[in-house]
């Protein structure tokens, strides 16, 4: 499957942005889907994941009350609504996903979906800016 992560850009602290992720050649309808970010410097860390359903959702708790993870299976596309940007925000975002990682309602799964070692298929990342 190829994946897509489209809509970063330049925003002022306390802006707002949505990412859209896209799939072609698969319908995205049966796969969990994974949002991550690495900044410079650093680790790729989990930011978000949603279920196939959309009925489960995680949230790094650097993001939590600040990011809201959706779909809409119709049109074959993830979003991440990033409100109250904050700089440390700024990031190459990207989504992932694997037809092998289930997210269910189990504890274990939400847990393990922050974690890149259960995605094999990436994006191309989204450059997310933040100004002061």
């Amino acid at each position: 499957v190829q994946l897509q992560a489209s809509g970063g850009g330049l925003v002022q602290a306390g802006g707002s942005l949505r990412l859209s992720c896209e799939a072609s050649g698969i319908s995205l309808a049966y796969w969990s889907i994974g949002w991550f970010r690495q900044a410079p410097g650093k680790e790729r860390e989990g930011v978000s994941c949603i279920s196939s359903s959309g009925d489960v959702t995680y949230y790094a708790d650097s993001v939590k009350g600040r990011f809201t993870i959706s779909r809409d299976n119709a049109k074959n596309t993830v979003y991440l609504q990033m409100n109250s940007l904050k700089p440390e925000d700024a990031a190459v975002y990207y989504c992932a996903s694997d037809r092998r990682f289930i997210m269910s309602k189990s504890h274990r799964t939400i847990a393990m979906c922050g974690s890149s070692t259960y995605y094999g298929s990436w994006g191309q990342g989204t450059l997310v800016t933040v100004s002061k």
